[in-house]
């Protein structure tokens, strides 16, 4: 869920500087302190720093075999995410990649829980 909210925030402070067009070394000076002003991109690293914070503590108590995969489910969200707050389109094609993600996540943590058991 962090992620997905990470990535929502940085694409609406992209699409705040939607117009920008560098042309030199100091229009990238100028578009970074945009950046670090814009609301949208701190809480974007608000998420991230929380996300590393949880991360660091999953990794402590759980497979890396079973952690990454379930991470997969960000896959899942941002579309949703950008149908409803961007009006973006999703083809067929790509929900059909999507659900392929799903039963993925599903069959890792299926097999992580046989393991558990034998």
């Amino acid at each position: 869920m962090l992620e997905t909210a990470a990535q929502f925030c940085y694409k609406k402070a992209a699409v705040s500087q939607a117009s920008f067009s560098p042309h030199g070394f100091m229009d990238i000076l100028h578009f970074v302190a945009l950046m670090t002003l814009n609301p949208y991109f701190l809480c974007g690293l608000f998420f991230v720093f929380s996300l590393f914070c949880i991360w660091v503590t999953v990794l402590s108590r759980v497979d890396l075999s079973v952690a990454v995969p379930v991470t997969s489910l960000s896959y899942v969200l941002i579309p949703v995410v950008s149908i409803v707050f961007f009006a973006e389109r999703i083809s067929i094609m790509r929900w059909m990649g999507i659900g392929i993600i799903v039963a993925g996540i599903v069959m890792v943590s299926l097999s992580s829980r046989s393991r558990k058991e034998a």
